[in-house]
């Protein structure tokens, strides 16, 4: 098991109707603790990068290649990811370190621009192997274009994916990207049409404000990909309080964050556990 690409996975994982999990990397502690999850349930994972952590670290070189040396590493199947970006240079810049996918969102776009420079990074990225990822219909939570409500409408997903040559696709469905509380009511009639209408794999992002029941249900209506980061941060930052808290004069940084990243590492394999169940219209409870 080695670093694989993005498209072997979630086509595996929709082929046999359950979930593939994609967990963001916020910095070498994630990507060391999303590598112990996939080993220790036995599960792939997705790792994703995202164009605002590239911005947090000064550039996505440096953090790239630490995540696909972990991921060469490891004996899970991994995956590297591009998640949100709409710098096309910097989608060239993960496909030419390594990258088996990017998400390229054009998203807040008018719809014909939209499908004019997706179609141009699919070509790109194509020709390279490269799985591509765009979104439709934005998801909430990412100010004005992702206004909460928002709702891609199937018959425009499939003139979409049949326009641009998309390799699976992000959809807007009830929930919002940054929650802290998992109380998102996902629209599961509109993710069942949705995925009537387009044969290539449904994205759900902002996860982490769903409950665990209801994403199992997702995945039963016809989600593939399932992006958590949130969620992962909340268990991180909690169990990292919780030890500075027992022990104030604590200064070893690296006994202080490695509780938090145990605590990540365990939610992130229980989580692409519940994932990759056997969908169903009712989930875990």
């Amino acid at each position: 098991m080695t670093l694989v690409n993005s498209t072997t996975l979630i086509a595996a994982a929709q082929s046999t109707g359950i979930g593939i999990a994609a967990f963001n990397v916020i910095h070498l502690e994630t990507a060391e603790a999303l590598a112990r999850a996939a080993e220790r349930s036995g599960l792939p994972l997705i790792l994703q990068i995202s164009q605002n952590c590239a911005k947090y670290h000064g550039g996505l070189e440096p953090l790239a290649r630490a995540t696909l040396s972990i991921a060469r590493k490891s004996s899970a199947s991994l995956a590297v990811h591009l998640d949100h970006a709409d710098d096309v240079d910097l989608v060239h810049e993960a496909i030419a370190l390594g990258f088996g996918s990017v998400m390229f969102d054009a998203a807040t776009l008018p719809y014909a621009d939209n499908v004019a420079e997706t179609a141009a990074v699919v070509a790109y990225a194509h020709e390279r192997g490269v799985h591509v990822e765009a979104e439709l219909g934005a998801v909430g939570g990412k100010d004005g274009a992702h206004a909460p409500g928002a709702r891609t409408d199937p018959d425009e997903a499939a003139a979409f994916v049949q326009e641009t040559g998309v390799d699976s696709l992000a959809v807007a469905v009830g929930s919002s990207h940054a929650m802290t509380e998992r109380t998102a009511q996902l629209d599961l009639d509109l993710i069942g049409r949705l995925n009537d209408s387009v044969e290539v794999p449904l994205v759900l992002h902002g996860s982490s404000g769903i409950a665990d029941n209801n994403i199992v249900r997702a995945i039963g209506a016809g989600m593939t990909k399932i992006n958590v980061s949130t969620q992962l941060n909340k268990v991180f930052t909690r169990e990292l309080r919780k030890t500075l808290a027992e022990q104030p004069n604590m200064v070893d940084s690296r006994k202080y964050l490695q509780p938090a990243q145990e605590a990540l590492s365990v939610e992130a394999a229980r989580l692409a556990s519940i994932f990759a169940l056997k969908s169903s219209t009712n989930g875990p409870q």
